[in-house]
């Protein structure tokens, strides 16, 4: 593929990238935050994530006109006047499986405000009508966890969208489009693709394009590197309603992390640090243009508000992508409990005894989960109370009717546990919800037809990265496991959360957990306390699971892939935390035998520097980027 701009063109100032959306149902002023900010170039927005997918997969079907994140056309048109005056541009994934009638909806709204954006989008992702004659031809689409060919899975698609990358968003801009819609393209992809166009990133250019894959990663989450969602949030300023995140992208592919000063919450090392681990594969980060070498990125705070992130390595890309399938797979429906008072344990015994009997030959999976534990000496009625969360699945929708579940449930009043009740004032349990389950497959790149659709209606070929290759294993190990903290030093049991932040979150089935010390003293003992074993003791449901662990001594970080954790995936998955969000913060709230020195503050700082409680100093406001001729 040519290069994607002028050649003989001196280095550009960094591109400035502004998130406003990390995913489908994320806050709906973001985009007016966005625009009401500091300058920048280029807006994208996030919608997909797998269980996502599953979703809107559901939805299509019933409908083949829609397909696409619906609510991101109110969010644009108030701005698509502001977006022609400024000259910015958009990228966005919100095309979901339908990107075509969103780029034909945004034109009618475009053409009757009388304005001269052009859109395009990216197409080539869904391969569905295709999954016979892909087998047929010698492609088994096996699952990327077991190796298992898609043709064992005994269920029928609704819908298969490959991971596309980012030269189609590049080529795209190149060609003058403002808007660019997308369905399935990686998430980093989103800010690849417009690194790659305004610097004139050739394809080869390996070590830029893993950064820009690095800065894509952090910024496809919005405000999760500003302090959302990160266990050192009680140390950060303005978390009520912290903003989205900012990148700025050099041309040698490193780039600055950063908000809108205007806006809430905090960019440092550590809210960096918990994006870059979050929902990685470990050391080598896969991807369709790019394989990122994680082990040397690093982070540095160099200003308020301001981190820089280097060190990403690249190298050629694999030749199989992700091929995301989705399929029906029975019922499921949830409703809740409480039950109040002592002998807790043998009421909620005697209860889920009572349920098993009251739903068997109804349906074929029960999870009965007790949430909370009652206070020692409540001082109200429900600090003695328990939530119990009841979720079944059924193999056909009536097994789960109102009379066949709802009904059962609510007939335990008078015979089943002292202090049980169901909340009256909730809406009924009465509709069942379709389960859709996941199988992530692996499909040759050689096998997709990536294409940009523009404005005009010309179309462009993407053609798969000619130096894409068998992807290299991942590391089992990228270190042996450490030798157990050295004896002799006094320690004292408290929660790990007292020494470190960790960040989680789902691969399929498979959930990952990034702990990482937060002052630099820690890590020592952390790299050696926190082996696979210790993790299995921390984290009790991961007995007889698969535990892959890694270490990213530049980041102070040990990170692990728990195998299977989510069982098929989280569309499927009868857990109440369904992707594993929360997996990370449990394991910090278990106690663990930790050194007395490094036992210094209630709330850790983080790299920051800022003592619990007290903000770091006033974020100051960027310069105006230049708008690119």
């Amino acid at each position: 593929m040519p290069r994607m701009s002028m050649i003989d063109s001196p280095p550009r100032e960094p591109l400035v990238v502004a998130s406003f959306s990390g995913y489908f149902g994320d806050r709906a002023s973001a985009l007016d935050e966005a625009m009401a900010g500091d300058p920048l170039h280029v807006l994208i927005g996030d919608y997909l994530a797998e269980i996502t997918l599953a979703g809107i997969s559901a939805r299509f079907r019933k409908d083949p006109s829609q397909g696409y994140a619906e609510y991101f056309v109110r969010q644009v048109q108030p701005h698509l006047a502001g977006i022609a005056a400024r000259g910015v541009k958009l990228v966005t994934n919100a095309g979901g499986l339908n990107p075509r009638a969103l780029a034909q909806v945004l034109r009618g709204l475009i053409a009757e405000a009388g304005l001269a954006l052009k859109v395009a989008c990216v197409e080539g992702d869904n391969v569905l009508d295709r999954l016979a004659l892909l087998q047929a031809a010698g492609h088994p689409l096996r699952h990327l966890d077991t190796g298992a060919p898609l043709a064992s899975w005994g269920r029928a698609p609704i819908s298969a969208n490959a991971y596309l990358g980012a030269w189609g968003i590049a080529a795209a801009l190149r060609e003058g489009a403002d808007i660019v819609l997308c369905g399935r393209v990686t998430d980093s992809s989103l800010t690849l693709g417009p690194a790659a166009w305004w610097h004139g990133w050739r394809q080869d250019d390996w070590d830029r394009l893993a950064g820009g894959v690095i800065a894509g990663h952090i910024l496809e989450c919005g405000p999760h590197a500003t302090g959302g969602n990160f266990s050192g949030f009680a140390a950060l300023p303005g978390i009520t309603f912290p903003g989205f995140v900012v990148g700025e992208i050099a041309a040698d592919g490193s780039s600055i992390i950063t908000k809108h000063a205007r806006d809430g919450g905090a960019v440092t090392t550590d809210t960096v640090t918990a994006q870059l681990v979050y929902e990685i594969q470990g050391p080598k980060y896969l991807n369709p243009d790019v394989t990122v070498d994680l082990s040397g990125v690093h982070c540095e705070q160099v200003g308020p508000d301001r981190v820089r992130v280097g060190g990403a390595r690249g190298e050629p890309p694999p030749d199989t992508t992700k091929v995301a399938v989705f399929a029906p797979e029975g019922w499921q429906i949830v409703s809740w409990a409480f039950v109040t008072g002592v002998d807790i344990d043998r009421k909620l015994a005697l209860l889920r005894a009572q349920l098993h009997r009251l739903l068997a030959g109804h349906v074929d999976h029960l999870e009965i989960t007790a949430f909370g534990a009652p206070a020692a000496q409540p001082e109200s009625q429900y600090e003695a109370t328990v939530a119990v969360r009841i979720a079944a699945q059924a193999g056909e929708r009536d097994a789960l009717t109102e009379e066949n579940f709802f009904t059962r449930l609510n007939s335990l009043y008078l015979w089943s546990v002292p202090g049980f009740y169901t909340d009256s004032g909730a809406e009924r349990a009465l509709k069942p919800m379709r389960r859709i389950e996941y199988w992530p497959a692996v499909l040759h790149v050689g096998q997709l037809a990536h294409t940009v659709v523009l404005d005009d209606g010309r179309t462009l070929d993407i053609p798969p990265h000619p130096q894409a290759g068998p992807a290299r294993p991942q590391p089992v190990h990228a270190e042996p496991e450490p030798l157990p903290p050295a004896a002799g030093r006094a320690t004292q049991r408290a929660p790990l959360g007292r020494v470190a932040f960790a960040r989680s979150g789902d691969k399929g089935g498979n959930s990952n957990v990034g702990v990482w010390a937060a002052q630099e003293k820690a890590w020592p003992w952390l790299r050696q306390a926190l082996s696979t074993e210790m993790l299995r003791r921390l984290l009790p449901q991961a007995q007889g699971l698969e535990i892959v662990r890694h270490e990213f001594a530049h980041l102070r970080a040990v990170h692990f892939i728990v195998r299977g954790l989510l069982g098929c995936g989280g569309s499927t998955n009868l857990q109440a935390d369904q992707v594993g969000k929360a997996v990370g913060e449990f394991v910090l709230s278990r106690q663990i035998e930790i050194p007395v020195e490094l036992l210094v503050d209630e709330h850790p700082a983080g790299a920051h520097g800022a003592a619990p409680g007290v903000p770091p100093p006033a974020p100051t406001a960027r310069a105006a980027p230049q708008t690119r001729p």
